[in-house]
């Protein structure tokens, strides 16, 4: 009886008529998962389909010029690809998913990661290398002919700028702030004796601020619960649905918003200061290591390391401080700040700032996961979500569509990503010093997202429903889903609430932060990492209140950090993707190392998708990219089967093949849904401006559907024919010349 109860306290709680898991022996189990796939199965796909072999020179040695073929040790590297590939999705989309149950992303996360998102990032990085460093575009006009190669660089140049389009808006949102959206006829109870106050300092022709006392009731519907806020807030109204000059005068009074309005939420000045100065320490960093002291990797690593933590202690003290403004960026100044960082690091040599910058923010990254998984076993948290959630398994408010097939797409890295394979096949294969350092490389740090997008699906999963669901339902769609979170909360009964939380009291915790309506997942998870790591120091006397603010700024802040290592390597291999298709106007276009052609290329990809950020158009951008992410695997896995059956080891394709097959059925059935939708839309009578993102939405998914497919079935062609005999085995194909 008590063996039965010391584990019951363990692996799960009772709450009335549920049994509630707990996050520590499941994120255990994981753990040991993705230790045995890379102890036994990445040895198997090193020594067998990709046959790495150290006596092989890389292009690193083979093409060095200093610029971007350059041999890098592979610690760094392997900080630099981590960081890189590392984007918005495994934070995000496991933390959306779990609208499904937390069992569904779970189970696609760990296997998924095992058997095909680190299989084609290994693979494809194995290929890149023993190609010269090419991209993938270039491996398919290597491997399927001239035709399929531009094709492919049309679709995967696309494909890239709308995942940097979509990534940088994520990091905008949390640096530049944002507005949640209230609801027509939105009442303002306002504290007696307080007035409303017009902000004219950040007011404007079109926009007019008010800045609301504390102390404020709001009531969003006439049904809805009221909510209160502690701290002072700033509302954002038209300026011609402006608020009356009376109205500045009540005092005490309820005022009514009949358009809504918006409120205005600052963004991180903690997070543009801790960022900003991780590029001077990239810069020293970068020349210690390669021109001060060459080849002194541990000695730069701590200098690294120590500038990267001061800046993130140092970075607390800035909000409120006078060098808060000089932090507090606007949204079109952090679209502009963001466009030339991107710019910058694309065309400076890879050692001096995208590689050390990249490595220097893996030790933030890598240290926040472990002091995550640290915190999980530690505080071992209930998961007060449903395995399976059937109320919300046809659609919900975090994710539209239906368990199958779009968990597979909420969750679009983590477990498998084709925007890897451009790392993979971009500025990675340039660096590799030696073969065998693909296995570490490729697979291992596939296996460190896969193990980002566990924990923050923990995060998630721990938070109590009530709470996840105020955060994540837009306040303008509160009406529309409430009924069915209530059937929720009713069928949990206590076994949602175990912490006794609510959101009120969350937001005090945190220092005021309004965080109802805060949609897209971000800040549910600074929630819930802030949960998760106040609670085991709370458990040794320290002070609960006095951390979760902390925790949350910091979270806020590492998640942008997080994204942003994603846009300087995205932007880099874009620019190598467009000189690849500029060398056929002219070969010295074509040319990486030539400055003009780099500046030019750089330049087009940055206005390209800094652009689609400024106009805030992620409405367009955001599903149409996780299927866009999702064929690209596809595209890149068959390219690697094709590489495969072209230099003789066909027996090993089942290993790619089907992966491939599983993700096309997934992604494909996802996307004629959603076209299917689009095009009922576009068939209704409606103004330009409205339908015009629509059909936007769908050209640009059918163009990338049919492209892929087309490829798809052009290298089953080639493997029939290969397979069958009818073909000829080129057993050169897999070797590097000069």
């Amino acid at each position: 009886m008590l063996l039965t109860s010391l584990f019951g306290n363990v692996f799960y709680s009772q709450a009335g008529d549920h049994v509630v898991w707990h996050a520590m022996p499941i994120l255990l189990f994981a753990l040991c998962c993705l230790a045995i796939a890379y102890r036994y199965y990445s040895a198997f796909l090193a020594a067998k389909v990709a046959c790495l072999d150290d006596s092989k020179v890389t292009p690193a040695h083979l093409f060095n010029d200093g610029q971007n073929y350059h041999p890098t040790n592979r610690w760094v590297l392997f900080g630099h690809h981590f960081a890189a590939i590392s984007g918005a999705g495994p934070l995000i989309g496991p933390v959306l998913a779990i609208q499904y149950g937390y069992m569904p992303g779970l189970l696609w996360l760990v296997i998924g990661v095992c058997l095909a998102g680190a299989v084609q990032d290994m693979l494809v990085l194995a290929a890149s290398v023993r190609r010269g460093g090419k991209s993938l575009a270039e491996i398919a006009r290597l491997e399927l002919g001239p035709l399929a190669g531009v094709l492919s660089s049309a679709a995967i140049l696309f494909i890239v700028i709308i995942a940097l389009a979509g990534l940088g808006f994520v990091v905008v949102k949390a640096l530049g702030g944002e507005t949640i959206p209230f609801p027509k006829g939105t009442r303002i109870d306002i504290p007696a004796g307080e007035k409303i106050v017009l902000n004219s300092s950040r007011s404007n022709d079109k926009e007019t601020i008010y800045n609301f006392p504390p102390g404020c009731t709001l009531y969003f519907t006439k049904t809805s619960a009221p909510a209160r806020r502690d701290a002072e807030f700033q509302i954002v109204l038209p300026t011609t649905g402006k608020l009356p000059e009376i109205a500045l005068e009540l005092d005490g009074k309820p005022i009514i918003l009949p358009n809504g309005g918006a409120q205005f939420v600052h963004g991180s000045s903690w997070g543009v200061f801790t960022i900003a100065c991780t590029i001077p320490i990239a810069f020293f960093v970068g020349f210690y290591m390669y021109k001060l002291r060459k080849g002194k990797v541990v000695e730069a690593s701590l200098i690294g390391a120590v500038g990267v933590l001061i800046a993130t202690v140092a970075g607390n003290w800035i909000p409120g401080s006078a060098l808060e403004p000089y932090f507090s960026l606007t949204k079109n100044q952090a679209v502009i700040a963001l466009c030339a960082y991107g710019f910058i690091a694309s065309v400076l040599p890879v050692w001096m700032l995208l590689c050390p910058r990249d490595y220097i923010s893996s030790f933030l990254k890598v240290g926040t996961i472990a002091i995550l998984i640290l915190g999980v076993i530690v505080a071992n948290p209930a998961l007060v979500h449903r395995p399976f959630e059937p109320v919300f398994a046809q659609g919900g408010p975090t994710f539209a569509g239906g368990l199958f097939p779009f968990v597979f797409i909420c969750i679009m890295c983590g477990a498998i990503s084709g925007f890897h394979a451009l790392v993979a096949s971009g500025t990675t294969p340039k660096m590799i010093g030696k073969e065998s350092d693909v296995r570490m490389i490729g697979y291992g740090s596939m296996l460190m997202e896969g193990l980002v997008g566990l924990v923050a699906l923990i995060s998630a999963a721990s938070l109590d429903p009530k709470i996840y669901y105020d955060i994540n339902i837009g306040l303008e769609q509160v009406d529309k889903w409430q009924p069915q979170v209530d059937k929720l909360h009713q069928e949990l009964g206590n076994a949602g609430n175990l912490e006794h939380l609510d959101l009120s009291t969350i937001e005090r915790q945190v220092g005021g932060e309004s965080l109802r309506g805060r949609t897209g997942g971000a800040v549910t998870l600074a929630v819930g990492m802030s949960l998760i790591l106040s609670k085991p120091l709370n458990q040794l006397g320290i002070p609960f209140d006095h951390l979760m603010k902390y925790w949350f700024h910091f979270a806020i802040m590492f998640e942008a950090l997080f994204i942003l290592t994603t846009i300087d390597t995205g932007t880099r291999i874009a620019r190598f993707l467009l000189q690849e298709m500029f060398g056929y106007l002219h070969p010295k276009l074509g040319q990486t190392d030539w400055l003009p052609g780099s500046i030019l290329s750089t330049f087009i990809i940055t206005v390209s998708w800094g652009m689609l950020v400024a106009t805030g158009s992620i409405g367009t951008i955001w599903p149409m990219f996780g299927i866009a992410n999702q064929l690209l695997a596809v595209l890149a896995l068959a390219l690697v089967t094709t590489v495969m059956v072209n230099s003789g080891r066909g027996a090993y394709i089942p290993f790619t093949l089907i992966p491939m097959l599983f993700v096309s059925a997934t992604t494909l059935t996802a996307g004629a849904t959603m076209m299917s939708a689009w095009f009922q839309t576009l068939s209704k009578e409606g103004q330009f401006v409205d339908l015009f993102p629509v059909a936007l939405r769908f050209g640009m998914t059918l163009f990338v559907m049919t492209s892929v497919i087309f490829l798809v079935i052009w290298a089953a062609c080639r493997w029939i024919t290969i397979l069958t005999g009818l073909g000829k085995i080129d057993s050169d194909s897999d070797s590097l010349k000069p």
